[in-house]
């Protein structure tokens, strides 16, 4: 009768926890820490904005589907009240195909000078080229642009709903262009240019706002799969050592340790990349890549579906981000 008494305390505490938003849920070892208060975040309604934008199709340029998309993400973050700018350009292809493509940048609490950047890019790659079947058919992008994007729309929801608001301006971009570099089976590359990426290449060197900086930036890539892992990407730490020990700190201190080890992995050519070189601004990536095995087995695969999709997952980086945004 006491283990039984004493299971059901445990449970109890375990579904009481749970409903309580992240700052409250501080490890106990942290507790001599003052945090300042954070909103609940939702990974139902995360996992909502991907499943939408997997609906449209694969975010393909030059595609119906990539249209519609950014239509829709367009007139959810105005929706939401966000100050809402597009930045419409070209750009060649690895096979010279010319892509039409659209960053797109949303603001919350304009005024601020001290400005927080989180980013994520929302188009899908055109081939499936580490499959075995349909390899030149598109992928959904679930969790390649989608989770990232999910994740920064539920962010842009909180803050325009909650009556406690962060410190700090926000600005969220939907960098476009990124998943359209060669592909695995080529066997000559053209080291001269990188093909990926192509829309923070674009914003970097001519960002939407003469001037514009921001105090450090988040990139969110591939942050939604079952059973994900993060660790401490090579450039991030080149360039943001500072920012990646605090967001890890806290990740930890939220009681996330298992979803970000302490461990550091190789270097990885993404959108935070050109943010740090071009833009002088410190970005730090938040991707699931293994320095023991390197990218999931759904990387470039039709196996990238919303069946890979976790709200656990969705709910540890999302909590994580949020709440590295409060303590500014």
């Amino acid at each position: 009768m006491r283990n039984k008494l004493w299971l059901w305390a445990f449970l109890y505490l375990f579904w009481a926890c749970g409903d309580r938003p992240a700052s409250e849920r501080i490890d106990r070892q942290s507790e001599e820490k003052t945090y300042k208060p954070v909103p609940a975040f939702s990974s139902d309604s995360a996992f909502a904005f991907i499943q939408k934008q997997v609906d449209f199709g694969p975010r393909v340029p030059n595609t119906p589907s990539h249209r519609l998309t950014a239509n829709w993400l367009v007139e959810t973050l105005e929706g939401f009240g966000w100050q809402v700018e597009t930045q419409e350009f070209t750009a060649k292809a690895y096979d010279g195909k010319v892509l039409e493509l659209t960053n797109i940048i949303a603001s919350h609490n304009p005024e601020a000078s001290k400005r927080i950047l989180l980013a994520a890019h929302w188009d899908t790659r055109r081939m499936a080229d580490k499959d075995t079947e349909r390899i030149d058919q598109p992928i959904d992008g679930a969790n390649d642009g989608g989770s990232g994007v999910g994740i920064l729309l539920e962010i842009a929801r909180i803050l325009a709903s909650d009556a406690l608001q962060p410190d700090v301006g926000v600005d969220i971009i939907l960098f476009d262009g990124e998943d359209d570099g060669e592909p695995e089976y080529r066997r000559q590359r053209d080291h001269s240019q990188i093909w990926w990426c192509l829309g923070s290449q674009h914003w970097s060197k001519t960002p939407h706002r003469s001037g514009y900086t921001a105090y450090f930036g988040i990139l969110l890539d591939m942050v939604g799969g079952k059973g994900a892992r993060f660790y401490k990407e090579g450039y991030s730490v080149q360039y943001a050592k500072n920012v990646v020990d605090k967001v890890w700190k806290y990740a930890h201190d939220l009681g996330h340790s298992d979803f970000f080890p302490m461990r550091r992995a190789e270097a990885i050519t993404d959108d935070h990349l050109f943010v740090n070189e071009n833009a002088n601004i410190p970005m730090i990536n938040i991707i699931e890549y293994s320095p023991d095995y390197g990218f999931g087995h759904y990387h470039h695969t039709h196996a990238d579906n919303m069946e890979l999709i976790d709200r656990k997952t969705l709910q540890v980086v999302g909590e994580t981000v949020l709440f590295t945004i409060y303590q500014e």
